[in-house]
């Protein structure tokens, strides 16, 4: 069975670090384009950050670029997002997703998804 679980989200102040993983099960990760996307309550869903499968390219939305890192860890079969800095305006569901498109991630509509992970920064 194809699942992607994501965990590591929590409470912490702002300006504070979280990393947040994707694990993935059912297949290996190695291939496949991998995004975080994340939703606050109200809001639509926006895409934070994604690495491509081929050549591990890694993009960022403007709203993190400087303080997200997205990698991946092929032997753990696993996608890291390193959260510094942060805001509360990243208060949000985060999500992981994969595809073998990297432009199908990008557009928001991978084959598969997580089921997210609560971060909330407050102090």
């Amino acid at each position: 069975q194809v699942q992607l679980v994501e965990s590591g989200g929590g409470l912490v102040q702002p300006g504070g670090s979280l990393r947040l993983s994707c694990a993935a099960f059912g297949f290996t990760l190695d291939y496949y384009a991998i995004g975080w996307f994340r939703q606050a309550p109200g809001k639509e869903r926006e895409g934070v950050s994604c690495i491509s499968g081929s050549d591990g390219n890694t993009y960022y939305a403007d709203s993190v670029k400087g303080r997200f890192t997205i990698s991946r860890d092929n032997v753990k079969n696993t996608v890291y997002l390193q959260m510094n800095s942060l805001k509360p305006e990243d208060t949000a569901g985060y999500y992981c997703a994969a595809d073998l498109n990297l432009r199908t991630v990008v557009a928001g509509i991978p084959a598969y998804w997580g089921q997210g992970t609560q971060v909330t920064v407050s102090s």
